[in-house]
């Protein structure tokens, strides 16, 4: 499963709980048909919870995902049109929608619209200067086309913004070793460890370079400046389904 696949399938599930009241069923319904791979039934069941909440912007996220994830299946040009209308309206009710704010940078890079997606994301970032999590999805995009410089300096301004962002702390940490910097890679995974220990990929990645690096198994870790977050990050592109 690609990238934007993934994060459309868990923006559906964590949007889950969004549309409320009468409409919960109905977009309830909608994420088990679009789990089920029946697209149509579940647009059916996101556009009668709309009815029944009209404005409600994790109905418009819901609907713009399932156009989304139908445009990528079946090639259909005018499905990621209807998708990237959806997600608009999705931030023009809540500008601070983060699954619908990647999945829509992720629709304009699949739309060979990189430069939109850097312009959507800046100015996201700019509309809220205190979330680190604009400034990681800038740096994901400089880091796939390449510019790890820039890659970089977005990831210390997410980490400025936000000490202790695991996501953040771990892709600096990748960064830095495949720059060829072991032993800073380690104290940046060993940190975001020390915040989230549910992370078995980070820790493998900790036992992997202290293997290769023994003179670091006892390098000290800085302890986070605030208390772990109670809820590990879910990733994304793709988004959160609302109930």
């Amino acid at each position: 499963m690609d990238r934007s696949a993934w994060l459309l399938m868990a923006g559906l599930v964590l949007a889950n709980t969004g549309c409320g009241g009468m409409a919960r069923n109905d977009n309830a319904e909608g994420v088990k048909l679009y789990q089920q791979g029946n697209y149509l039934g579940a647009v059916n069941h996101f556009q009668q919870a709309l009815a029944k909440q009209p404005g409600n912007a994790d109905c418009f996220y819901n609907l713009g995902a399932t156009y989304h994830q139908q445009a990528k299946l079946f090639n259909r040009p005018a499905d990621m049109a209807t998708a990237e209308q959806y997600y608009h309206l999705c931030l023009a009710r809540n500008p601070k929608h983060e699954a619908c704010q990647r999945a829509l940078s992720v629709l304009l890079v699949e739309e060979n619209r990189q430069g939109d997606a850097v312009s959507q994301l800046q100015a996201w970032a700019r509309s809220q200067p205190g979330n680190a999590n604009p400034h990681i999805e800038l740096a994901r995009l400089a880091q796939e086309h390449g510019d790890l410089r820039e890659a970089e300096n977005q990831l210390i301004d997410a980490l400025a913004v936000d000490p202790n962002n695991p996501r953040a702390l771990v892709a600096l940490a990748s960064l830095r070793e495949q720059a060829g910097d072991p032993g800073q890679a380690l104290a940046n995974y060993s940190r975001a460890l020390a915040i989230d220990p549910a992370q078995p990929t980070v820790a493998a990645r900790v036992a992997a370079i202290q293997a290769t690096v023994p003179a670091q198994r006892t390098a000290a870790v800085p302890p986070p400046a605030v208390p772990p977050p109670t809820q590990a990050f879910v990733p994304a592109p793709s988004g959160s389904l609302a109930r």
